[in-house]
């Protein structure tokens, strides 16, 4: 009966049990419906800035958002609880470079001007220290026993596009300290090209070394693709990566709790 139950409880467990909203959905739904009613309100009453709103909708989520963790804090434990975190803001992340991308593509707005929802925060600190956390959470569950083909995949993933993100901001620090020294304003600092894309690291070499050429030529975008593009496609594949290892994780995690509770039986 035992192995029966640990059996069904298993072919149970998917993505649901970490969207599952544990009795929130009535605040979910309200305070998204007064976040957008005050977002939209803000915009087009007060000519508040759109990043404003959309930081209102997300600090009044927070709440029945924490109330849920909380319950799978209790219900299905740490790993589970950081995974589901991790799986709910990374889908948030991914929407905002959706967002730039919709801005640039399809509403047409200038390059500099497609900066997502929340545009007003330092682009170089917020994605590098984003993506270090990113990196930080998915070795923590590795470590925690999430040992699943796609984790490990999301884990190369994660690791090359946080070097990605670390060769910019070490860049984005050099630019800052030369304009500092001469006077200029820093904001000229942000938006710089990283290993990746137009005006990259690959396309800056691929005249002086033969691989890079060829790996350039096999595939254009390495070296032609605006940044824009460059950080939509790194963010589509980390989201595609953690949904399958999101899943294969909330079993591999409930399996080994199951025959923990086994052995103590």
């Amino acid at each position: 009966m035992i192995i029966q139950n640990r059996s069904h409880h298993n072919a149970a467990a998917s993505l649901w049990t970490l969207l599952h909203p544990r009795g929130q959905m009535p605040l979910f739904v309200g305070f998204l419906f007064l976040g957008v009613l005050t977002a939209w309100l803000s915009v087009t009453r007060l000519s508040m800035p759109l990043w404003s709103g959309v930081v209102v909708v997300l600090a009044l989520l927070a709440y029945p958002a924490v109330r849920k963790w909380c319950a799978d804090y209790e219900r299905l434990g740490l790993p589970v609880t950081v995974l589901s975190i991790l799986l709910a803001t990374q889908s948030f992340h991914t929407v905002e470079h959706i967002a730039q991308w919709v801005q640039y593509y399809i509403l047409a707005y200038p390059l500099q001007e497609s900066s997502g929802l929340i545009s007003p925060l330092n682009a170089e600190i917020v994605h590098f220290g984003w993506n270090v956390g990113v990196l930080l959470v998915v070795i923590y569950l590795i470590d925690s026993g999430m040992r699943n083909g796609w984790m490990w995949l999301l884990l190369l993933w994660a690791g090359a596009h946080t070097a990605e993100h670390t060769y910019m901001f070490v860049t984005y620090l050099q630019e800052v300290q030369w304009l500092t020294s001469s006077g200029a304003s820093i904001s000229a600092a942000q938006g710089l090209p990283g290993v990746l894309g137009k005006g990259g690291w690959l396309a800056n070499n691929a005249a002086t070394s033969g691989p890079i050429a060829f790996l350039c030529t096999f595939a254009p975008g390495l070296a032609n693709a605006p940044r824009l593009d460059v950080h939509f496609w790194w963010n589509v594949g980390e989201i595609a990566l953690l949904l399958p290892a999101a899943h294969s994780g909330i079993r591999e995690t409930i399996v080994q709790g199951d025959e923990r509770a086994s052995r103590e039986l």
